[in-house]
């Protein structure tokens, strides 16, 4: 299943995004997504067997990623 999104801005996102949503907005394999939420690094919030990452945590993830070196 494949999911298109189309958002201008991250505050258009919803406040919590599963594997689809995040691959869909980062514009990467559902395998690649996940891959993600196994990082340790990575703001990851389990729900029972759920992973899930907040909007916020992500962009905040996203700004650190792009500043080290």
């Amino acid at each position: 299943m494949t999911t298109t999104n189309s958002f201008s801005s991250f505050n258009e996102l919803p406040l919590v995004l599963n594997a689809a949503q995040l691959a869909g907005v980062l514009n990467i394999s559902r395998a690649n997504a996940y891959n993600l939420l196994h990082r340790e690094d990575f703001p990851t919030l389990r729900i029972g067997q759920r992973m899930l990452v907040s909007r916020d945590k992500l962009v905040q993830w996203m700004d650190g990623q792009s500043n080290a070196q």
